[in-house]
């Protein structure tokens, strides 16, 4: 039977409550002016800006004296990133938003909460779905309550989720030279509020990622792991909140072992 903690409902019900009132009445219904570009092929909505400042305050209230790390904050003031090291919520108010402003699923609403760099628990709300992924660290990782274990797809090659989109020309030859041979390539949702799910649930095999931002990542990575998959750095270290070195991209995977062979392939 699954059942869900205190605080884990409490969360699930702030999110739920997000989407059902900013997120989904916009769905295929935003005006031209409640998006921006913050950069290229970089919305950001209205959305984004209500669930984030909803969610700041309320976690706020839940936790006073810890420190929210907001994505649309942090784009706004760098220094947001500074409460990284220390203890933190970091949030992602609307994971696939350019999904969501090209009227296309998914999206989705993530949370973590970090402490000295390291997630410690995490939530991924599929709002479509009324999904929540949630997970501390050492307890498992559960979907809405129910304790999950990651299983592989069982294909043969690897089903293997890759994006071009922020690839240089080298390693987009890499790609077609170490990896096309050997892995079955499929697109990326553009949503890791769905990838990380689809890593655990028999869909997807690999994902390999480029950027690394803490809101996307930070709740993805714990969950795997604590599933059973693997969710490193390329160079095998462990993924930090914090980490600002420039560190190589980050490789998730449905077991260890596809994870190891993945990275000796682009290793060459």
């Amino acid at each position: 039977m699954s059942e869900l903690t205190a605080l884990d409902a409490e969360i699930r019900d702030l999110l739920r409550f997000a989407a059902e009132r900013s997120m989904l009445p916009r769905f295929r219904a935003l005006a031209d002016s409640e998006v921006e570009l913050k950069g290229k092929d970089d919305p950001v909505t209205i959305v984004d800006r209500e669930v984030e400042d909803f969610l700041t305050e309320a976690l706020t209230r839940l936790a006073p004296g810890v420190a929210v790390v907001g994505e649309e904050a942090a784009h706004a003031d760098k220094s947001v990133l500074d409460s990284l090291s220390d203890q933190c919520w970091i949030i992602d108010p609307l994971d696939g938003t350019a999904n969501f402003t090209e009227g296309k699923e998914p999206f989705g609403i993530i949370v973590a909460l970090a402490d000295a760099g390291k997630a410690v628990a995490g939530w991924i709300y599929d709002p479509n779905l009324d999904r929540l992924c949630h997970v501390r660290a050492g307890e498992g990782a559960k979907i809405n309550g129910e304790i999950v274990s990651a299983r592989t797809t069982g294909e043969e090659p690897p089903v293997t989720a890759v994006s071009r989109m922020f690839l240089t020309p080298e390693q987009s030859a890499m790609v077609d030279e170490r990896l096309a041979p050997h892995y079955t390539l499929v697109d990326i949702p553009r949503c890791a509020a769905e990838q990380y799910p689809r890593l655990a649930l028999g869909q997807n095999d690999i994902s390999s990622f480029k950027r690394t931002y803490p809101w996307d990542h930070a709740a993805g990575v714990l969950w795997l792991n604590e599933a059973g998959g693997r969710a490193l750095r390329l160079d095998g270290s462990e993924y930090r909140v914090d980490d600002s070195s420039g560190k190589p991209g980050l490789v998730g995977a449905s077991s260890p072992a596809i994870w190891d062979a993945f990275v000796a392939r682009v290793a060459g």
